[in-house]
C-alpha cells in the first residue's frame, strides 16, 4: 500500500481546516503555536507515518497550498498531488 508526504506551502494558507477536518486517518492537527506572515494559525502533520496518500487533504484546500506524494511501499516517490 502507498504512504504519503505531505507538505504545506504555509506562506498561503488560512487556516480553514477543511484539510484537518476531510484527512481520512485524522493525522492533520492545528497548530496553535505557530503561524504564517498573516497570522493565521498552521497545520500539522500529528503522525506522518500514517498519512495514506489519498491527497483529500490536498483535494479539499481551497488554496492549493498542500501537495502530496505518493509514496511506494518500495520507499520510492511514485507521484505527486
Amino acid at each position: 500500500m502507498a504512504k504519503g508526504k505531505i507538505s504545506f506551502d504555509y506562506d498561503y494558507c488560512k487556516g480553514c481546516r477543511l484539510c484537518v477536518e476531510f484527512c481520512p486517518p485524522k493525522i492533520l492537527a492545528m497548530d496553535t503555536s505557530k503561524m504564517n506572515e498573516k497570522g493565521y494559525n498552521l497545520v500539522k502533520v500529528v503522525e506522518p507515518e500514517k498519512c495514506i496518500g489519498c491527497a483529500f487533504c490536498a483535494i479539499m484546500c481551497p488554496d492549493s497550498v498542500i501537495t502530496v506524494e505518493r509514496i511506494s511501499a518500495h520507499g520510492e516517490s511514485v507521484d505527486e498531488r
